[in-house]
């Protein structure tokens, strides 16, 4: 059934049995049975399927339908192949175009269907309504719930807060009086901290120059064991180069004489091989000779008998007999020789051992000191691998020992820097000296024109502003680094003038001399709380020099 969702009276329909199958496989050269032809046909509607989205698709599904006007003809669908060559058309069916009982079933099926889906979504939206009604009276009632709560919360928090403000409050001017404790005594540990580390630095100066000289002199005896053993390192490579000469000599001398000795062998092997041929040689000759001898005698016999047989042939027989002795004679000499030769062979052959048993000797001996030159060598490479291990060792402590030299000669650089800054604040301190006593002298040369207030008073009103002065004033940096020291000066000196040590009592006096006196006091005082120590002495030697 083929039928369109835009037009309702869009209805083809085809049913094939088996025997419309068959001439349908005739008709169209088809190769698969009747069972196979509705799965082939769905594999091939999909193949449609899934080639319409694309530009060329390879499978197409034609619907050639009747015009209107002729009335409502069969239909045709066809399931194209595409090539380059030809449109070639797999299965060609026709259908049927419903009649109007078939398309009033089919409406009425689809009404059905339409009443079906509608009941459902009229049931689906009551029960969405009904539990969207429960969800809100459910969000109303916990809302209301929430917003009491809230409601207790913020009436919470705002007493809270009150409590906390309050209790902070309190807790801060606890934390402020404990900050301002705290505070002072961590002045006076400072001070005290400074006294000691300044005391500690000095003796690590001193202590670290010692071990300066120290290291320079370690070092003079390592540079001093580092060129002794160069120079033993030198004689030891040229003793290892002279070494491995005699050895390349010595194995040269091996490879002459082992070829040597090969060639020896083979001569001895060919002198045994010709001595052997000679053997058998004479193995034959002694062999022939004896059956000469057995001839002679067979012919000695038969001469007997010929003789008192034949008496007619006695010359012919002593003619032969003759012969028979001269070949006689002539194998004893020719085995004479051969003997002699035999002899001389081996004569040859005990001379050809003798060498070879000598030659032997001298490559075991040459053997022996080759292994002696390679032990001696491999004893030298170790000795020389040891001293370059020492070499290294002794390398390694010259470079640590430079280290730290290096940190020594830092931390005293530092030091210096350190020491040069005091020696800037005692010059800042002795022209702050040198302009408090100018500005006493300006003074005092108008109290002389003007009759002074009572000595005591003015002592102590001169004290408190040089007090005042020294504390509104603040170090002019040094050169290495800066020294604000403002607020140490208001914290170190805000101390009674009437009450502490005074180091330089034995120089007090009344009038502009007591107001001086105060002044070295405090500026003694800030000098210790800086950290500079200066003694009080210098101040009293100083004092009868302006005052005198």
């Amino acid at each position: 059934m083929l039928t369109d969702d835009a037009d309702l009276y869009f209805l083809y329909n085809l049913i094939i049995s088996e025997e419309d199958f068959q001439s349908l496989k005739v008709q169209q050269g088809l190769l698969i049975d009747f069972a196979s032809f509705p799965q082939k046909f769905i594999d091939l509607l999909d193949q449609c399927i899934t080639e319409q989205g694309k530009d060329n698709p390879r499978f197409l599904l034609q619907l050639c339908c009747p015009s209107t006007t002729l009335g409502h003809g069969p239909a045709s669908l066809n399931i194209v192949e595409t090539n380059a060559f030809k449109h070639l058309t797999h299965l060609s069916l026709k259908l049927l175009h419903g009649t109007d009982v078939e398309i009033k079933k089919f409406l009425a099926s689809c009404l059905a269907s339409v009443k079906e889906e509608k009941l459902l979504l009229e049931q689906k939206l009551r029960q969405t309504e009904e539990d969207l009604s429960r969800q809100l009276s459910y969000t109303q009632q916990t809302l209301s719930e929430k917003s009491r709560e809230l409601d207790k919360l913020r009436s919470e928090w705002t007493a809270q807060t009150t409590s906390l403000s309050s209790r902070h409050s309190q807790d801060m001017t606890a934390e402020r009086e404990k900050a301002l404790e705290t505070q002072t005594r961590l002045q006076q540990q400072n001070e005290q901290l400074r006294r000691e580390l300044e005391s500690a630095h000095l003796r690590n100066t001193q202590q670290l120059q010692d071990r300066l000289a120290e290291l320079e002199s370690s070092n003079r005896d390592l540079t001093e064991k580092k060129y002794k053993s160069d120079s033993a390192i030198r004689d030891l490579k040229a003793k290892l180069v002279g070494l491995e000469e005699e050895s390349q000599r010595a194995k040269q001398q091996v490879l002459s004489l082992r070829r040597e000795n090969g060639t020896l062998d083979t001569e001895c092997h060919e002198k045994e091989r010709l001595v052997n041929q000679l053997h058998t040689r004479v193995a034959v000759l002694e062999q022939e000779i004896k059956d000469k001898d057995q001839l002679v005698l067979r012919t000695k016999e038969v001469l007997d008998a010929t003789q008192q047989q034949k008496v007619r042939n006695v010359e012919g027989k002593q003619l032969q007999i003759s012969k028979l002795e001269a070949t006689v004679k002539s194998l004893s000499e020719e085995l004479i020789k051969a003997n002699g030769i035999i002899k001389k062979l081996q004569g040859d052959m005990k001379a050809l051992v003798g060498k070879i048993k000598v030659k032997n000797t001298v490559t075991v001996s040459q053997e022996k000191l080759l292994q002696e030159t390679a032990e001696t060598l491999h004893r030298e490479q170790k000795e020389l691998q040891e001293t370059q291990q020492l070499l290294r060792q002794r390398e390694e402590e010259v470079s640590k020992l430079k280290e730290q030299l290096e940190a020594t000669v830092q931390k005293l650089d530092e030091s210096r820097e350190v020491l040069k800054t005091n020696e800037n604040v005692i010059t800042w301190l002795n022209k702050q000296l040198n302009e408090n006593q100018l500005s006493r002298k300006q003074e005092n040369a108008g109290a002389f024109e003007t009759p002074p207030a009572p000595s005591s008073g003015a002592g102590l009103r001169m004290g408190s502003t040089s007090h005042n002065l020294l504390g509104s004033r603040s170090f002019p940096p040094s050169s290495g680094q800066g020294y604000p020291i403002t607020s140490t000066l208001n914290s170190k000196l805000s101390f009674p003038l009437s009450a502490g040590p005074r180091p330089v009592s034995h120089c007090q006096s009344s009038g502009p001399k007591a107001g001086l006196s105060l002044l070295l006091t405090s500026l003694l005082s800030f000098s210790r709380a800086v950290g500079l120590l200066i003694p009080g002495s210098y101040y009293c030697s100083y004092l009868p020099k302006r005052f005198a």
